[in-house]
């Protein structure tokens, strides 16, 4: 059942949960691209994030309750007709390069849960999880689930600076920051390669329902790859 409210004078929510779900994600993803697909010339955006679809319209080409009632019908069609992307098939897969010099919070996480630094690269590597959700900044993909195994709460007072491409735990919740940037989550490691190309359209390849892997890489392949050692960890 979709939920449909208004936000403002040109903008609406679909609401489709109440909680965090990697399967909701994936529908709705399928379903904001659908929805992006079937009314571009009287769209302005459409924005999926964990559980609702954000969308604001053009107001001289389009009204509320019509576009509402178009909604629920283009929703009964998704639903219906079984419409997916192919999204589920897709997987990005990430090198990321684990230790102790760019993942200073592994041991924490270890003995967290009592286990080894090795089990917490294993765990979260062998994982394939879903984009639930993009922002806090451009390029930032919110990634589940974490494995209950190695999931960490955030740290209660934020690093002032991450360098761009730390990977980082936040519950049951993973993700990369692709600039660098203040962050409060625990560091496990960093993807060397660029996650984000502001001249490009769009300028990530992440969207919500997508799959990602992360691969384990040698520190002399995390150096070929361009990555470079944080020196100013904190």
């Amino acid at each position: 059942m979709m939920d449909i409210q208004p936000v403002s004078e040109t903008a609406l929510i679909i609401k489709l949960g109440d909680h965090i779900d990697t399967r909701l994600a994936v529908k709705i993803g399928d379903l904001a691209d659908y929805i992006r697909n079937s009314l571009s010339s009287e769209l302005i955006e459409v924005i999926p994030s964990y559980t609702t679809i954000y969308i604001q319209y053009h107001p001289l080409k389009a009204d509320y309750y019509e576009l509402k009632k178009r909604l629920q019908v283009l929703g009964d069609s998704f639903s219906l007709t079984g419409v997916h992307s192919q999204k589920l098939s897709k997987v990005i897969t990430l090198p990321v390069y684990y230790s102790l010099e760019t993942g200073p919070d592994l041991p924490e996480i270890a003995r967290f849960h009592n286990c080894t630094v090795d089990e917490v690269v294993h765990i979260h590597s062998q994982s394939t999880y879903v984009v639930c959700a993009i922002g806090f900044s451009p390029g930032f993909a919110f990634l589940g689930a974490v494995d209950p195994s190695i999931a960490m709460p955030r740290k209660t007072e934020p690093r002032k600076m991450l360098p761009a491409g730390s990977v980082g735990i936040a519950d049951r919740q993973t993700a990369v920051y692709p600039s660098n940037t203040p962050g409060g989550w625990q560091i496990i490691g960093n993807c060397p390669i660029s996650l984000v190309d502001f001249d490009k359209t769009p300028m990530s390849s992440f969207s919500v329902g997508l799959s990602v892997k992360f691969q384990p890489i040698s520190r002399d392949e995390f150096f070929e790859l361009g990555g470079t050692v944080w020196s100013h960890w904190k």
